[in-house]
């Protein structure tokens, strides 16, 4: 299935883009990682939302989710880790899955944290971002897992399922780790190798392995899209929430402060609008 609108991120923008995509008789879907990650997840208390004043911000995050799946926004559950834009469609990837789309709402939120020193040089060469995407080619063979994502332990599980000799590098250790994966504390990595990874130095302790496995709780929005332009480490927009490439729009957090409920909603409004205007025009164009 090709949906109108692909919307990456399950957090107020990313909903508030796929409600309005649906008020405008779109389909729409939300491709999101684990609600755990997201910061609306973590607040307490929620005092500067107009009209909800006082709420939990899980509390607010369900009443979001429960209006977005009441409009039939679709949702399929997973770190975005690449998108394709191809003759009119965009080929999203979600772990092992495709998603496709004729238009996409950036909503990712703010991915925080810069890449590990090494791990640039070594990417196709030994580090990989998805565990059912590349988990065969690590089977009898020791990978490090860096557990940066709610969702990293079950990961890290499936890949010692699989055979895989699976360490695993986290400032602390997950209660749904397995008890049988080897644990190392550490707040940093470095990956190693001359040419492929033969090694990872987890706050200075290396530990000899074939490949690893970075799971973070997303992927910047340069690294998903490559040629998208950026301000100041954000993802630029015009007012429409128009990016540089044609029928990309972004909200929320990505684009920039304040970094706050109220301007992701409005922001996901606009952008799920003008996403969904976008595709009004190319179908009259194409119509005649």
């Amino acid at each position: 299935m090709i949906y109108d609108i692909a919307v990456i991120g399950g957090g107020p923008a990313g909903l508030s883009a796929a409600v309005q995509a649906r008020q405008r008789n779109r389909t729409a879907v939300v491709v999101s990682g684990d609600d755990r990650d997201g910061p609306l997840s973590k607040t307490e208390r929620v005092d500067n939302y107009l009209g909800i004043h006082g709420a939990t911000g899980p509390e607010l995050l369900e009443r979001f989710k429960a209006h977005a799946e009441a409009m039939g926004v679709e949702r399929v559950t997973g770190r975005a880790l690449n998108i394709m834009p191809l003759n009119g469609t965009f080929y999203i990837g979600v772990g092992s899955e495709l998603v496709q789309a004729r238009a996409v709402v950036l909503a990712p939120g703010v991915v925080r944290r810069a890449k590990f020193p090494g791990e640039a040089e070594h990417m196709g060469a030994g580090v990989s971002y998805c565990a059912t995407c590349d988990g065969m080619l690590y089977r009898n063979r020791d990978v490090v897992v860096a557990g940066r994502s709610a969702e990293a332990p079950e990961e890290a599980n499936y890949l010692h399922g699989l055979g895989c000799r699976v360490t695993y590098t986290a400032p602390v250790r997950p209660e749904e780790l397995s008890p049988e994966i080897p644990f190392v504390k550490a707040a940093k990595i470095e990956v190693c190798g001359d040419g492929k990874v033969t090694s990872v130095k987890a706050d200075g302790q290396e530990i000899p392995c074939d490949g690893v496995f970075i799971l973070r709780s997303a992927v910047a929005p340069n690294d998903l899209l490559p040629n998208l332009e950026l301000k100041d480490g954000y993802i630029a927009v015009d007012r429409d929430m128009a990016t540089n490439i044609p029928g990309v729009f972004a909200a929320g957090d990505c684009t920039g402060q304040p970094l706050q409920i109220s301007k992701a909603v409005g922001e996901g409004q606009v952008a799920g609008h003008r996403a969904a205007e976008h595709l009004d025009r190319l179908d009259r164009e194409q119509n005649g």
